[in-house]
């Protein structure tokens, strides 16, 4: 059989192997997806979108290595390895390493996708595990999952990095001695830096706050956005985004942990009986937990820990619920608007400046 016959067979093959490989790929990958549990059609969606990834980088390396291959055997097959060429040396080098340099940027790409896929899948586990704390863990999830994602990629690029510069003929022992020397010298400098990322390690360690937290950080209130090793991103109530390096948060409180109460004050006059006010109080948290749109985030009856000031000519009565976290903010808006038309109803007239 004449030579370039056999050539032409074996990339035909390689082409038919890289096939083979991605259909072996999509089908497990399809499988895992359909053995996961998932929690919600939105993180469904998201698994997909990152297994598409995943098997668009698998495609690419197989059908990379596929190309490269058939570039070399057509090299061989006019010639293009013998001494009598010019770029004799230069394809001798792009034969030996360069379809190492693909695998090794394709391949890096894969590990990172995948390592996506495995988090996104433990962290909807692990918000799915747990029933009545199902929105604390999903923050939790959230926040690690994001500390893990961005390690991952860090780790696996300065890794893939390295191997990239062996490739190319470069030692990098050297490069790493200095590196580590540089380091250290600059952990010395920059002493800033380096609270901040001890901060934020022991911030994200003992689940101080999460992503998705209502939280007061320095004063400032707003929702928590980001959460990374040297800063915490904050949404305040205007919308304005406030960082904060770890190391300078002094203050943090978290108002979105475990529970959270929905407070409201009421001011009325001094002539109003106040024991009916009470119980109007009262009557109106009895019909919120009665509600079916409210009887699952109430966690307690309403409480009135009773008169807190007594000033120009109005009494101030506090009253609060106890919700579940996040669901402030609508509980007390609700409870506003109700307390409004029970104590109008009722000719309670609240204090007006």
């Amino acid at each position: 059989m004449p030579e370039y016959v056999l050539t032409l067979l074996a990339i035909v093959a390689a082409f038919i192997v890289a096939a083979l490989v991605v259909a072996a790929g999509s089908a497990f990958v399809r499988r895992t997806l359909d053995t996961m549990d998932v929690v919600t059609p939105e993180n469904r969606k998201a698994l997909h979108e990152r297994a598409q990834r995943l098997l668009r980088a698998l495609k690419l390396l197989a059908f990379g290595a596929a190309a490269l291959a058939s570039v070399s055997l057509g090299l061989q097959r006019i010639g293009i390895t013998e001494p009598s060429w010019d770029l004799h040396e230069g394809g001798r080098w792009l034969l030996r390493h360069g379809l190492d340099l693909i695998i090794i940027f394709v391949g890096a790409s894969i590990v990172i996708r995948a390592a996506n896929l495995a988090i996104e899948h433990l962290q909807q586990q692990l918000a799915h595990r747990h029933t009545r704390a199902d929105l604390e863990w999903q923050r939790r999830a959230s926040t690690l999952g994001g500390i893990l994602s961005s390690a991952v990629t860090v780790t696996v690029w300065f890794l893939a990095g390295l191997m990239f510069l062996r490739e190319l003929g470069l030692d990098v022992v050297p490069l790493l001695t200095g590196a580590g020397i540089a380091g250290l010298a600059i952990g010395f400098g920059a002493q800033n830096l380096v609270r901040d990322v001890i901060s934020g390690f022991f911030l994200i360690l003992e689940d101080q706050v999460r992503v998705g937290d209502i939280a007061r950080i320095n004063g400032v209130s707003g929702v928590v956005e980001q959460i990374n090793l040297r800063t915490i991103v904050l949404r305040d109530n205007e919308g304005a985004v406030q960082v904060f390096p770890n190391g300078t948060v002094t203050a943090l409180a978290n108002l979105s942990k475990q529970f959270a109460y929905a407070v409201v004050e009421v001011k009325i006059l001094y002539s109003e009986n106040l024991d009916r006010v009470f119980n109007t109080i009262r009557e109106v948290g009895a019909s919120m937990q009665a509600d079916p749109r409210w009887t699952d985030v109430l966690l307690d009856a309403i409480e009135i820990p009773g008169v807190v000031s007594i000033a120009d000519g109005h009494v101030t009565i506090s009253t609060k619920f106890k919700t579940l976290p996040l669901n402030q903010g609508r509980v007390a808006n609700e409870l506003r608007r109700r307390l409004l038309g029970a104590l109008a109803g009722r000719g309670i007239r609240p204090y007006a400046q």
